[in-house]
């Protein structure tokens, strides 16, 4: 951590019952920025920490974890005592789930509140990650490769934490994970990478060609990067490049396109990019 980097949010005392990946991830950047965070899970622990083990110590490092029954009078009096002596409240619950925990407007009318749900215009319909993309015309026929709903709900988790900080205390906001996922959908409903569409394969200077070993991105999008791929290849503009590409490995044409300064790279897995990081 870089100790002299100024961090806007030393000071900023955050309650959490945020489980799963959108609130730890949005906490996680919280205090990142200096916010100090207690975070409250059920006795039975967050479920991540049983799936994903590796990214819930990575979300929850410098966080403090209480665990609390908020069903029992006991643990309800302890979760009281937490958001007495905090600023910040964090949640990703229906609002019937936090009715029924006792947490409503007028128990944390003191503190600045972000709450996370499923969608904003039905907030108790259940759901998920994958729920939401398939709603929103993001999956094909195999499961998606990261948790897109999770993460763009996350992040505007964490600027809604900050524009609340700029309002006075007592402001509510809420995210919805599905409406998060608006901007991500807008280049497909919109056509631009839909099938055929100019950056859904339709542009032959913007796409995945399979190479004599593994695939590459290429991604020769303005004039001048299109210019110099097909003059360097001595090839037509706009011309196919699928059989050329495949006369050599993704590493070769990697190393060929940064020795020309232009956007080509090898296509790698997830596993594959962690290994060379």
């Amino acid at each position: 951590m870089d100790q002299e980097r100024a961090r806007p949010l030393e000071g900023v005392r955050v309650v959490s019952i945020a489980l799963n990946v959108p609130g730890p991830l949005a906490v996680a950047r919280l205090r990142s920025e200096g916010a100090r965070v207690v975070k409250v899970e059920p006795p039975t622990g967050d479920p991540l920490a049983a799936i994903c083990r590796a990214w819930y110590d990575e979300l929850h490092e410098d966080v403090s974890i209480e665990q609390l029954d908020l069903k029992t009078t006991e643990g309800s009096r302890a979760m009281r005592a937490l958001l007495a002596d905090a600023d910040v409240f964090v949640s990703s619950q229906r609002p019937a789930s936090l009715a029924r925990l006792g947490l409503d407007d007028s128990s944390v009318e003191h503190l600045w509140w972000l709450n996370v749900v499923g969608e904003l215009a039905h907030p108790e319909t259940p759901g998920h990650d994958l729920t939401y993309q398939a709603r929103a015309g993001l999956l094909g026929e195999s499961m998606p490769i990261s948790l897109f709903a999770d993460v763009l709900g996350a992040e505007r988790a964490f600027a809604g934490v900050l524009l609340l900080l700029r309002q006075p205390r007592g402001a509510r906001a809420t995210v919805g994970l599905y409406d998060s996922l608006a901007p991500l959908a807008a280049p497909l409903v919109h056509g631009l990478t839909a099938p055929g569409g100019h950056l859904g394969g339709g542009f032959a200077a913007y796409r995945i060609y399979r190479a004599r070993e593994g695939a590459v991105a290429v991604a020769a999008l303005e004039p001048r990067f299109r210019q110099r791929l097909y003059a360097s290849l001595e090839l037509a503009l706009d011309t196919d490049l699928s059989d050329i590409v495949s006369t050599r490995t993704a590493a070769e044409w990697e190393q060929w396109a940064r020795e020309r300064d232009l956007p080509i790279a090898a296509v790698r897995t997830a596993m594959e990019r962690q290994t060379r990081t």
